[in-house]
């Protein structure tokens, strides 16, 4: 039989409702006094149940973590990110990997409000503002990331998308390159579309006419980007430099630049965005704009914090953060022979 609360606050001589507030770290609770039913509660072993915690004080302890996956390094940086922040808060993080499906991470958000998480962030689909809306109306705390989520209420962050291939196309055409292909998301989501604004504006204030046969947008596949990649390379002329702004896609399209006998830089400058840790292992290593993974989790942190420790009832303010991107030259780029 499993010891009760009661049972802790007879052995520490005080009532159920003392112990509870000194296991719970209320501040209306003497040292001496706390330190007396902790002792009594390891001698018993006692274990607390969270459930029904929960369902008296409307705090769990738990928060909830929604990523497409994490096989990238910037999901896997952002789940670490919040894991070690989490902890040093006190907080537990349950991650749910849905692959981008809205109908996945539905189930997942309906989770944290049954079982009362404290607060989720959501690096996800880009759907679900009702949801997510309806959680932040039982005054849980709500963050968004990776993707606009019109109709949502809560604050959110994510990478200048616009701004990095900005960046990309920029020092690609300073090189000299005006053949520039890109292999980008789809243009119904976030990424896919502002990658592709920030494209198109580099071009234009360079006054390189954008060549749409050089452009190509699909899902975030390794199987898309190795067409798009074979695609590009049997061109009668061939770009001098590509820019890979759909990171899933370049997992399919570095392979088959390996398998060329195109050398890199020699023949085709190279561009990723997001950075990850093979990046500067590939021969040559990869020219990358690094989207600053760790630096997004930690402001989604911050404002998942600032409402979790507000007035009890008050609403976030819904603003968009965007996390500066960085340009990280390496050997894959080089002028145009």
């Amino acid at each position: 039989m499993s010891t009760t609360l009661t049972s802790v606050a007879a052995a520490a001589g005080v009532s159920t409702s003392t112990a509870s507030r000194a296991l719970s770290g209320h501040p209306s609770v003497l040292p001496t006094t706390r330190t007396r039913v902790e002792a009594a509660a390891a001698a018993l072993s006692y274990h607390p149940n969270r459930t029904a915690s929960a369902l008296r004080t409307r705090r769990s302890g738990l928060l909830g973590l929604v990523v497409n996956n994490l096989r990238t390094a910037t999901f896997h940086t952002i789940a670490e990110t919040l894991q070690t922040w989490a902890a040093q808060q006190e907080y537990q993080v349950l991650v749910c990997t849905t692959d981008g499906s809205p109908d996945r991470e539905a189930a997942f958000l309906e989770t944290v409000r049954a079982h009362h998480f404290d607060g989720v962030v959501v690096a996800g689909s880009g759907a679900n503002p009702g949801l997510m809306n309806e959680l932040l109306a039982d005054g849980r705390a709500v963050v968004t990331m990776n993707r606009d989520v019109p109709g949502s209420l809560a604050p959110s962050v994510m990478s200048d998308y616009a701004e990095a291939s900005r960046l990309a196309a920029e020092h690609l055409l300073a090189l000299g390159h005006t053949r520039i292909a890109a292999i980008e998301g789809p243009s119904g989501l976030t990424s896919g579309r502002r990658h592709h604004e920030g494209f198109v504006a580099a071009l234009a204030e360079a006054g390189v006419p954008l060549q749409e046969p050089l452009v190509h947008r699909g899902p975030f596949t390794p199987a898309f980007g190795r067409s798009a990649a074979e695609t590009l390379l049997a061109l009668p002329e061939p770009p001098t430099a590509l820019l890979v702004s759909n990171h899933e896609a370049s997992f399919g399209v570095l392979p088959v630049l390996a398998d060329s006998p195109l050398r890199v830089p020699d023949q085709l400058s190279v561009v990723c965005t997001e950075e990850e840790p093979f990046n500067g292992w590939w021969a040559p290593p990869l020219t990358t704009v690094d989207v600053r993974a760790e630096c997004q989790a930690r402001r989604a942190a911050d404002l998942l914090l600032a409402q979790l420790t507000g007035p009890e009832g008050q609403q976030p303010e819904a603003r968009a953060e965007l996390v500066e991107p960085v340009l990280l030259v390496r050997g894959s780029t080089a002028p145009p022979r």
